[in-house]
């Protein structure tokens, strides 16, 4: 197997009160004052976006990626942490004010904006973008017994 090296504190090269290069949190490089949230909500999960006014993605989140799982990514609650964590984010990228469009018929449609907006960022306009079928797919024909 070789020998091994045994390191000392000495031996590291780097200062002790340096930090290390992946240690700092990613943060958005991008200042912008205004974007647009996009909130998609679906029974299952939601999702949240944050754009520059000219569609670029800065911030996003959903449920699962903050770590709940199953029929929990679905609930208001989950959606509250979304907007909270998406809010924090766009606090710190110097977000002012947002348009926000909606999409889905989620449980987590208001509670998200609600903790988003929570966050001192003012809201310009909601718009609710959630599709409609015109008439749908062709019903299955009738069981025979």
């Amino acid at each position: 197997m070789g020998k091994k090296k045994i390191v000392t504190k000495s031996e590291e090269g780097g200062a002790e009160g340096a930090p290390k290069v992946g240690a700092s949190p990613r943060q958005s490089k991008k200042r912008v004052s205004a974007g647009t949230l996009y909130v998609q909500s679906t029974y299952n999960n939601t999702k949240l976006l944050l754009t520059d006014k000219e569609g670029n993605a800065l911030i996003w989140s959903s449920s699962g990626a903050i770590g709940f799982k199953g029929a929990k990514k679905g609930t208001p609650f989950a959606a509250a942490k979304v907007g909270e964590m998406v809010g924090d984010k766009a606090v710190q990228a110097g977000i002012k004010e947002v348009d926000v469009v909606v999409r889905g018929v989620g449980s987590g449609r208001e509670s998200s904006i609600r903790a988003f907006i929570s966050r001192g960022i003012d809201l310009t306009s909601i718009k609710d973008k959630t599709p409609v079928p015109h008439n749908g797919p062709k019903p299955k024909k009738p069981r025979t017994v």
